[in-house]
């Protein structure tokens, strides 16, 4: 199979692990995660409230031409209010085309309503033209029997989240381990290489709430608190160079910035 092939080559490359088990069907799920804007989020702006809810975010960006990025970050469970089914709290990687249009995602995410406890687990999502599709599903193609999305991941501990365009289709990587792949034709072959990079932490949460922590709960400023480093484009003349901004940082900020890592997080409000 050619992408086999392709794939094998570039992963080789990259050090990448290879082997690709048969496909599995994964379901379908709910609101999605939300990329910060076209025009990026300046620091101290505040939540911006789209699609049925509120976000703050903490988020590292570049500008660049690439086939695709690489990050190392740490796995949290952050706090949500009980019983609630609409707010979430994760971090993820987002590779976009220059209109911000065009869009694929991996991270993990605390989601009670998506996810049925409130364990992190992996997601993939994407965008076809600015429009919505839903989580690990919608045209993903699986690969993997033990690396799925959807899956729980341990906090306390770091992964590897790589996305990659091989042969025409995104591919995801979790931890060196082949997730599956977004065929290139849910985008009839027109987004191959990405101009966004993204890096960053999102709260979503109702509207005048902002009780949600995001990361292990420690301001990212402070000692101990969560990251997001070794950041790699790959494909890329660019050398990685992020640009740190945080919505509400008296709730979510950051420290410790360099061109390819961060700290972040936060303890909101306080207690829901």
């Amino acid at each position: 199979m050619r992408i086999r092939s392709v794939l094998a080559a570039v992963a080789t490359a990259l050090g990448l692990f290879t082997a690709l088990p048969a496909p599995q069907a994964l379901a379908q799920a709910p609101l999605a995660p939300v990329v910060p804007s076209v025009a990026p989020l300046a620091t101290g702006s505040g939540p911006v409230c789209w699609f049925g809810a509120c976000y703050d975010y903490v988020s590292g960006r570049q500008k660049t031409d690439t086939a695709g990025a690489s990050i190392l970050m740490t796995q949290s469970a952050p706090t949500i209010k009980p019983g609630d089914t609409e707010s979430h709290s994760l971090q993820e990687l987002a590779v976009q085309s220059a209109d911000q249009k065009s869009t694929v995602e991996v991270g993990w995410t605390v989601d009670l309503g998506l996810n049925g406890d409130l364990r992190p687990h992996l997601f993939v999502y994407h965008w076809v033209d600015g429009q919505e599709s839903c989580y690990n599903a919608c045209g993903f193609v699986p690969v993997s029997h033990t690396v799925t999305a959807g899956m729980a991941v341990r906090p306390g501990e770091a992964a590897r989240f790589t996305i990659v365009n091989l042969g025409g289709d995104w591919w995801i990587l979790y931890d060196q381990q082949p997730v599956g792949y977004f065929p290139g034709s849910l985008w009839n072959g027109g987004y191959t290489r990405a101009q966004t990079i993204t890096a960053f932490g999102e709260v979503a949460h109702a509207a005048g709430s902002t009780c949600e922590t995001m990361g292990d709960g420690r301001l990212g400023s402070a000692p101990g608190s969560g990251w997001i480093r070794d950041f790699q484009l790959l494909g890329s003349a660019d050398r990685p160079q992020l640009t740190v901004t945080s919505t509400s940082p008296a709730l979510y900020d950051s420290g410790a910035v360099r061109a390819t890592s961060f700290r972040l997080g936060g303890p909101g409000a306080g207690p829901c």
